[in-house]
């Protein structure tokens, strides 16, 4: 097994053990003679930590133990379970027996084990994995008893779980009740990975129960149990003799699968050493900013999206097209990394932007891009229509981007401010009478002559026509489009500063917009306190109309957390003085 890492921020670890567990998977089956059973638990070991009196050759407490593990496959873990305890243990709450070694996958790369057996290694893991199991199968369910849920607490870990039926001729009811459960001490890593939990669970789940239903379905043919116990005499004399006898089937005999374990422990080991390199921890500097909120927010609902489409009719055409919106959706800043990648000729930067249109021709072209209007590109050129984009992006918060990179038909406004389109789709009269777009139309009057001109010579491949039917002049603002124009016509400022003083006037009017949220939108105060907080914001005096435009326009990009988190706190102010 190659690749791995750790799951969570927080191990499991207890005084005297020289072993960190970040997270285990269990099965677990509600039997009808001894309740809820763990069945099979796999865990993830990690290697120990190197210490200074190790590195010197001076034996530290449990290095004994590390060696006779290493020696052989000498992980057997027994289950920890008393001898009692195994005695009260029918088939149908046995996976393998105390002798089995259990199974072994070590990370080349990370060193991380992952073993599986019937219990975890550690007896205090034991009983954590034990609660675990009781609670997903009593109290901790959700309607239908089928299904995920979440619970813990901090002393006990947190537990994703998912209940589940399997298909048995012998059983009551025809099904056994079974469960799998992810167990982790970081409560925000594992409600995270839900999504990612949900879709993969389901598919190792749904193996299970196709699997146990054609060995139903035979012995249902062989023997319809339904009409043998209609006709049989009841007696509580009898009742228990039938129970006992029903109870000991197990998952093995279930499904009829020769190598059910190994399979559950690849599985397993997969999940937990996925779910772990998903996620990466990232240091920020400050609070976060409103588009890497957004960020976050969008990626958590394109997961939860692409998971109710798993399994559903049709749903793989759906989610196909989802995952290419959300693909294309990733390029929301101007990452010029990004733009290299790109094949053909491209805009470079906003300077190039603005030196290929023209400076009149730019500004007209940014105005509508600060002020929400829907910006149409339309050529053959799919890269270099996406290059622009990716420039244009950049000057509005992600919250505010909403792209169609290339399309084949027009795409109302409502779902998208940035849209490309191929050279012969129609625009519709309605928008191009409309003064809230503008299109710009690129056409390639020497394509024959572009392997002997310069690949990145823009100007000279392509013609460049801006249109639209706003009659307001742009000349005036708004005052970060005076500020950002300053900028890029110093040509002694490079690109990357230019890109810096861009960030600068991006937060400093994202917080002119968080204000006036609050002001306006929050504490719902009238007309003349707007204006007065306008002046007090510098958005009045000339462009005022653009500024006020623009600050609006801004407001819809304001991430779902800032607001929820606002609207808590005045909540919270108003009944205080009531307390």
């Amino acid at each position: 097994m190659k690749g791995g890492s750790s799951i969570g921020h927080q191990s499991f670890v207890y005084p005297g053990s020289v072993l960190k567990m970040n997270a285990l998977v269990a099965l677990c089956h509600f039997c009808e003679l001894h309740g809820p059973r763990t069945l099979f638990c796999t865990e993830a070991l990690h290697p120990p930590s190197p210490s200074p009196s190790s590195q010197a050759g001076v034996p530290v407490p449990g290095d004994r133990d590390r060696d006779g593990d290493r020696e052989g496959e000498g992980l057997t873990m027994r289950a920890n379970s008393s001898t009692t305890q195994r005695g009260e243990m029918c088939d149908g709450c046995r996976s393998l027996p105390a002798s089995h070694p259990g199974f072994v996958s070590i990370d080349d790369e990370t060193g991380i084990r992952f073993l599986s057996h019937q219990h975890p290694r550690q007896p205090q893991l034991f009983s954590v994995v034990r609660q675990a199991c009781v609670r997903s199968l009593s109290c901790e369910v959700c309607p239908g008893r089928e299904g995920p849920i979440f619970f813990g607490d901090e002393q006990h870990g947190f537990v994703f779980s998912h209940t589940f039926f399997i298909k048995d001729s012998l059983a009551r009811g025809f099904q056994r009740w079974y469960s799998i459960v992810m167990v982790a001490m970081d409560r925000i890593y594992l409600i995270n990975s839900w999504p990612f939990l949900l879709r993969h669970l389901r598919l190792t789940i749904q193996s299970l129960q196709s699997t146990a239903l054609k060995v139903f379905d035979n012995e249902q043919g062989v023997c319809p149990q339904r009409a043998v116990r209609m006709n049989s005499v009841f007696s509580p004399a009898v009742f228990p003799h039938q129970r006992s006898g029903n109870a000991a089937r197990s998952l093995t005999s279930l499904t009829q699968h020769p190598n059910l374990w190994a399979s559950l422990h690849s599985s397993f080991s997969w999940l937990l050493k996925a779910c772990g390199s998903r996620l990466t921890e990232k240091l920020l500097e400050g609070a976060p900013t409103e588009d890497t909120l957004v960020l976050i927010e969008r990626q958590t609902e394109q997961e939860e999206e692409m998971s109710c489409w798993e399994g559903a009719e049709g749903g793989g055409s759906k989610s196909q097209r989802h995952l290419s919106e959300s693909e294309l959706g990733h390029d929301f800043l101007c990452d010029y990394a990004k733009l290299d990648e790109l094949p053909g000729p491209k805009f470079r930067s906003l300077r190039h932007l603005r030196q290929v249109l023209g400076a009149a021709e730019f500004r007209q072209l940014v105005w509508h891009v600060l002020m929400g209007n829907q910006v149409i590109w339309r050529g053959a050129d799919p890269g270099l229509i996406q290059s622009a984009f990716t420039v244009l992006k950049s000057l509005v918060p992600v919250g505010c981007v909403r792209s169609v990179p290339y399309s084949a038909q027009y795409e109302e406004a409502y779902k998208c401010n940035f849209l490309g389109l191929s050279p012969d789709v129609p625009i519709p009269t309605h928008v191009s009478s409309s003064e809230f777009s503008v299109l710009v139309d690129v056409s390639s009057e020497r394509s024959c002559q572009i392997s002997v001109m310069g690949e990145d010579d823009v100007s000279s491949l392509y013609q460049f026509t801006i249109s639209s039917a706003n009659t307001q002049p742009t000349d005036r603002g708004p005052t970060l489009l005076n500020k950002l124009e300053v900028a890029l016509s110093n040509e002694n400022l490079s690109v990357d500063v230019v890109s810096h003083c861009l960030l600068c006037l991006k937060e400093e009017w994202m917080n002119k917009v968080k204000v006036l949220f609050k002001f306006s939108k929050v504490d719902g105060r009238g007309r003349e306190d707007t204006q007065k907080v306008l002046a007090l914001l510098g958005a009045t005096g000339p462009g005022e109309e653009d500024n006020v435009r623009l600050l609006k326009f801004w407001m819809t990009g304001l991430s779902k957390t800032y607001k929820s988190h606002l609207m808590t706190a005045v909540r919270g102010g108003e009944r205080s003085p009531s307390q």
